[in-house]
Formats: structure tokens, sequence, C-alpha cells
């Protein structure tokens, strides 16, 4: 099989790309077959360090400026550069490849693992919330909102936030916590062309996907809108369905 050249490769290096793709290790995302092809998510150890790697056959997305379709895994990197250029923490991406041949492509993103970071939602159902306290949760609400403005204000749209995609890390001792936010799974996300789009589609979706009550979601919109430093009445309205 020869491959033609790797359309997006952090080391340009089809020895690299081949390296990387025979590293196995477990699946934590079990490969679903879509979008012509198949893409799944392993955990796997190398250079010393806990990695994630998204591994696809074929599974391609189409655009006007992709009409006959690329690696969704290069989308997710221009996205993963962007977020963290606007301010948003993210994974580090390690290595991301692409290579098409007379077979189809075949794609690779790997990332560092977010250290001391979990789901919002699960840590809800470890009883987070009750155990750091009540002014701690608020300050969670805020630094999401803050999160998702910088993400916003860039014209980034997640496009799949769900709260098992907003993740947490709790620094500091005593008095002094600090809740800390990342965001994970932007396979989905794009740039739009305002702002105001990126900020209603993600905003509505993650109220639908969301554990938190009417009152908590009044809280993150007032700090939201604060930070993006205009008013969304759609977003007050917003009810969980």
């Amino acid at each position: 099989m020869t491959a033609k050249p790797s359309v997006s490769d952090t080391h340009s290096s089809t020895t690299s790309f081949e390296n990387w793709w025979k590293i196995q290790g477990e699946w934590v995302e079990e490969p679903n077959d879509r979008r012509g092809g198949y893409s799944g998510v392993q955990r796997i150890y190398a250079e010393g360090k806990l990695l994630y790697a998204k591994r696809q056959t074929g599974h391609i997305h189409r655009s006007l400026l992709h009409p006959f379709g690329r690696p969704t895994v290069l989308r997710e990197q221009e996205a993963l550069v962007g977020a963290r250029k606007a301010g948003v923490t993210v994974s580090e991406i390690v290595y991301c490849a692409a290579e098409q041949s007379t077979q189809g492509w075949r794609a690779l993103l790997i990332t560092k693992a977010l250290e001391d970071f979990q789901p919002i939602d699960e840590r809800y159902a470890n009883n987070g919330r009750e155990e750091y306290g009540e002014a701690l949760h608020q300050q969670l609400l805020v630094e999401v909102a803050h999160t998702l403005a910088r993400l916003h204000t860039a014209r980034w749209q997640h496009g799949c936030i769900y709260i098992k995609h907003i993740f947490v890390r709790i620094t500091g001792e005593g008095q002094t916590l600090t809740p800390e936010i990342a965001l994970l799974d932007l396979e989905k996300c794009r740039r739009r062309l305002t702002s105001k789009q990126a900020a209603l589609h993600d905003m509505l979706q993650l109220r639908r996907h969301s554990p938190w009550d009417q009152a908590d979601w009044q809280s993150l919109i007032g700090h939201y809108q604060l930070a993006m430093g205009r008013t969304f009445k759609t977003l007050y309205k917003a009810t969980r369905r």
C-alpha cells in the first residue's frame, strides 16, 4: 500500500505514523461505525505518559472546503488549537496525522491525559457538591460560564456540549480551593460566523443535557452573559427537556 503525503502531521513522517498506529491499548470509547468508517479511542502509554489515541479509518466529514471529505480528527485538531488560543483548557496534542491510500483514509489524534480532571457529572454522582460546599459549587458555575464565553467569543462552537464533556479539577487547600474547567471531545467543534450562533447552539444544548436546576442555570447564565458582554433572552427562558 502506497500512502499519499499526509494531510496533517505534526511530525510529517510516515514512519512516525506507522509507529503510533502500532501502539495498542484499552478501548475507552469502543469503535463506532459511521461516516463511512470507524472511530474509537484507546488509552495508551507511550513516552512515559498516559495518552489517549483516537484511531480512525475512513471516518470523514464533508464541507464546502472539503467536498470530497477528510478525517474528522483533522477538524478536531484545528478546534483544539483554536480553543487553546482562546484561553480554554483542552487536551494537549502530542501527534496528529492522516494518510490516504487506495484503501482509504487512516487517521490518528494522540493527546495527553487531562491530569486530575474528572467529568462534572461524575463529581456530582460522587457527592462532590456536598463534600466541598455550596460556595465552591457557585465558583464552579462561574468558571464554566467563563470557559464557554472564551470559546464562543472566539466564534468556536463545541457542537456536542453535554455535561460529561465538561471536566473539573479542584486545586488549592483549605479556604483557597479553586475549580479549574476543561473541555473534552471537540470532534464536532467548528467555527461559526458570529459568536451569537456559537453561543445559542451550545448553551441551549447544554441546558437540555445538564443536571442543573433553574437556580443554578440562572446563576451560570448571569455570569456567562457578563463574560460575553451581551444579553441572550432566549437563554434565560431555557428549561431542561
